[in-house]
């Protein structure tokens, strides 16, 4: 019954593009949700809907595989999969982030130096083309469909369920924390436990210039006698983050903990990592334990992404997620640190070479090149920017710039600010254009057209939300209707008629030049 359910809905999805495709006419998807900060106007005429590929169809004990529409959350598919004892290779960190969105965005996490980036633990995925066409693409069936369609966000069809590898859960992550001096020194501990087999999750956190910690894991099924579990998810536990650094400023010497599974894979949903300490300053309210305990139903990520989108507050931070190769860490980091100087920064390792045989496809295709790095540290940069627009512009095209210099690269779920020349310099064109071309996907807007900034529309929002000292008591009101309507809940990112029209009826034209 779940299987013809599924069916008749991927059937209304192909009849939809069908249509669209007969105009040659560009269209958006509608998800329901979102974990980018990225402004895109959507509007009932010019979308697919796919809010209903909510759905966990199979879980497979014996094969250790999981088949799941694309809008299933993380939060759900662990929930499914540890009622038979599996868990994705790699979950991403907040509850809400979907199957499809870590596909098609290319999302890791702390095990992802393993197993690299989401898209390389997918086995196959259903997709359908622009033209309505229903496909199914693997590692080894069209795969160049299938590494085409990661990362490109949406730009080759739509991904309308994947199948997903699993591996044996545990209870457990005993979780040890090391505090080094710093990012070079995290750098080359991240990259010894990366080379011992037996560690499973490695990140780090960097607080200042000469302190950070890199917490190494590993599954295991019990604690030792006497331990107590370390807990992250409830209202009164401290945020991941904060007891990390409290606790290395205790000790010096490596310190243990044993975190039930779930609360390590979603340990930074509370806080969103740190970002969410930001909203305190914002809203002038003490940053304490008491008062994150009473706002605590507003510190998870996926209110924060609503009160972000409603707000625009998101247009007024610096949030890049970069990768670069090991042998340019100290370098980035240095020009980082004198540039920027925010903290925390989060470093991740990420497996980026693929296993598969031919997965040179799509805007990552130098990720096969045996002669390029196995792995790179990513770079989590978030943190407020400056109130002039145009220093803002610089520092993320300088951002953008020193990464292409060093041979790194970006995650595009975030800002980009790249001239269409300086993206494609950056990504693989002819590949990811040939495979659109095959695939009756030329007519659709770029991944560059959807992931650029709307300069326009951003500065407008910035100018409106930096308020001259004399009305500085006003300040947090673009903020509050930003939680308001993350309270009210519904949908954030469908507009409504009456915003896409214009006073005569006639369509408004998107940021993105869509109608």
């Amino acid at each position: 019954m779940i299987m013809e359910a599924h069916n008749g809905a991927v059937a209304s999805i192909s009849e939809r593009l069908r249509q669209f495709y007969a105009q040659r006419r560009p269209f958006r998807v509608y998800h329901g949700s979102t974990n980018s900060t990225r402004v895109a106007d959507k509007s009932r005429d010019n979308t697919v809907d796919t809010s209903k590929l909510n759905h966990i169809l199979e879980v497979d004990e014996d094969n250790k595989i999981a088949l799941v529409e694309p809008n299933v959350s993380m939060d759900a598919l662990v929930n499914a999969t540890v009622k038979h004892g599996l868990v994705p290779l790699v979950v991403m960190e907040f509850p809400g982030i979907t199957v499809g969105g870590g596909f098609s965005g290319s999302a890791g996490e702390s095990s992802s130096c393993r197993h690299g980036p989401f898209d390389s633990t997918i086995n196959w995925i259903e997709i359908v083309l622009p033209n309505g066409d229903i496909s199914r693409a693997s590692k080894t069936e069209k795969p160049d469909l299938f590494w085409g369609a990661a990362s490109a966000f949406g730009t080759l069809g739509i991904v309308t369920l994947l199948e997903v590898q699993l591996r044996d859960a545990a209870d457990f992550v005993e979780l040890t924390h090391y505090p080094v001096g710093g990012v070079p020194e995290a750098s080359k501990k991240i990259q010894e436990e990366v080379a011992n087999p037996a560690v499973e999750f490695v990140d780090a956190i960097a607080f200042s210039p000469k302190t950070a910690v890199v917490c190494s894991g590993r599954l295991v099924d019990a604690i030792p006698k006497g331990a107590k579990p370390r807990r992250y998810l409830r209202r009164h536990d401290s945020w991941f983050y904060l007891d990390v650094q409290k606790r290395a400023e205790k000790s010096k010497q490596p310190v243990v903990d044993y975190v039930p599974l779930i609360d390590y894979l979603f340990r930074w949903d509370r806080g969103g990592f740190w970002v969410a300490k930001y909203a305190y300053k914002y809203f002038f309210t003490p940053f304490n334990r008491i008062t994150r305990s009473i706002l605590d139903t507003y510190m998870h990520a996926r209110v924060m992404y609503h009160a972000l989108h409603k707000s625009g507050l998101s247009d007024t931070y610096i949030i890049q997620d970069v990768g670069v190769p090991y042998s340019a860490v100290d370098e980035f980091y240095r020009w980082v640190d004198q540039t920027l100087g925010i903290y925390p920064i989060w470093l991740c390792p990420i497996r980026t070479r693929r296993d598969a045989p031919d997965s040179a496809h799509g805007l990552h295709a130098d990720f096969a090149d045996p002669k390029g790095p196995e792995f790179m540290l990513n770079f989590g940069i978030w943190g407020p920017g400056p109130s002039d627009y145009e220093e803002l512009v610089r520092l993320n095209r300088a951002i953008e710039q020193k990464l292409h210099e060093l041979g790194g690269n970006k995650t595009l779920y975030a800002q980009a600010y790249y001239t269409e020349e300086e993206f494609w310099q950056s990504y693989n064109r002819p590949a990811y254009e040939g495979v659109r071309e095959k695939y009756h996907a030329a007519h659709l807007p770029s991944v560059y057209d959807k992931v650029k900034v709307d300069e326009y529309a951003k500065k407008k929002t910035i100018e409106n939300s930096r308020m001259p000292t004399a009305l500085r008591h006003v300040r947090p009101f673009q903020g509050l209707y930003g939680v308001y309507k993350a309270w009210r809940g519904g949908d954030y990112l469908l507009q409504k008629k009456g915003e896409t029209t214009n006073a005569d009826g006639s369509p408004k034209q998107d940021s993105q030049g869509l109608k």
